[in-house]
């Protein structure tokens, strides 16, 4: 069994033993996008540790009676079973396999302290169709090999949280899809701003289009809606901006100097009524999204991050799953009629229309 993968390993790219959001930055790291070094706590290592501690048919069970349940039998379900993941021991082997690195990776770093962040990859979490986003747990922040280790048991135990336990798969998928979890540990990002950034519009579903939600601090703020974010729409040929709103921001997330933890602070006064990206940045961003969506040929929603050094990362990369899902409007009736319009249009020449025509 392997309980470690590596983000920049040859043979990680699309391991689905990195669960779905791990193996799409695996797969982004192997493409040269720039994206921040981490490993994978695989779902090997989740599984060894169900089986070590006698909680794999508890964890089958417990999903099972969850299935149709009321609320307060599933709040029940998930505490009995969070109680027995937190207290119950983790195997040497896969201890030893997360110290060691944790350690590679704050070597990397040139801090042996290193902080990270520490996020839930789940087996059919960001693969296309699939709504898992957002369902499990990320921490932000972590420093030190015991709190690495005590906060891949906290994202095991969010396998079992009643928003998970409740969670049920669009039509067409099958019933049982989330058995399994990675813990993902990637170098924290003290980002300047961040967000995500749409390879087509959301409200609209215009592909023609790159949207762009930032604000300052970490990309927190825009994923969990409490803050505001700043937006901007670009064209996706030109890379002209073609429309944007500026928020106003008063605090942000970011790491808090007093509790040691992440949390909002406020924003310097200078910058709230600040863009938190500049125009070349938001070209930069546009070009970026453009890039992964090529790559992956189709629409993509990605979590991006601005360092201090003015380098963007890409912290996480999912198919679009609401506009991609539909049929796409057919705007002619066959190529040679598409043909037809696109010289007419250059010949600046009106297009004679026939019935059934576009």
């Amino acid at each position: 069994m392997t309980y470690i993968l590596w983000l920049d390993s040859p043979d990680s790219a699309g391991d689905p033993r990195l669960g779905g959001k791990f193996a799409s930055l695996a797969e982004m790291t192997a493409a040269g996008f720039t994206v921040p070094g981490g490993f994978g706590v695989t779902t090997d290592a989740y599984r060894a540790f169900l089986a070590a501690a006698g909680l794999a048919e508890q964890a089958r069970e417990t999903r099972r009676r969850a299935r149709g349940a009321g609320l307060e039998t599933v709040e029940s379900l998930s505490a009995a079973m969070t109680r027995a993941v937190e207290s119950a021991p983790m195997p040497a082997e896969v201890e030893d396999a997360i110290r060691g690195a944790y350690a590679a990776l704050a070597e990397r770093a040139g801090d042996p302290a290193a902080p990270v962040a520490v996020r839930s990859s789940g087996e059919s979490e960001d693969l296309a169709g699939a709504s898992f986003a957002g369902q499990y747990h990320t921490y932000l922040w972590v420093s030190g090999a015991d709190q690495v280790l005590a906060h891949v048991r906290r994202c095991w135990a969010g396998m079992f949280g009643p928003a998970v336990l409740t969670y049920r798969p669009a039509a067409g998928q099958e019933e049982e899809t989330d058995f399994a979890i990675c813990v993902g540990v990637q170098e924290m990002v003290p980002a300047r701003c961040a967000g995500v950034v749409f390879t087509l519009d959301p409200v609209t579903g215009d592909r023609s289009k790159v949207v762009i939600e930032g604000c300052w601090g970490l990309g927190e703020g825009v994923v969990s809606g409490a803050i505001t974010p700043s937006r901007f729409v670009v064209d996706k040929v030109t890379f002209e901006r073609v429309g944007s709103s500026v928020a106003v921001q008063e605090t942000m997330f970011a790491l808090d100097p007093g509790t040691g933890t992440t949390g909002l602070v406020d924003v310097p006064a200078e910058l709230r009524e600040q863009s938190c990206l500049t125009d070349d940045q938001i070209r930069e961003l546009a070009g970026l999204a453009k890039r992964i969506e090529r790559h992956r040929g189709a629409a993509q929603d990605i979590e991006w991050a601005l360092g201090p050094d003015g380098g963007l990362r890409v912290l996480q990369v999912r198919p679009e799953t609401v506009w991609s899902n539909r049929a796409r409007e057919r705007l002619v009736s066959s190529p040679a009629r598409a043909i037809d319009q696109v010289v007419a249009r250059f010949a600046g020449i009106g297009v004679t229309r026939g019935p059934g025509r576009a």
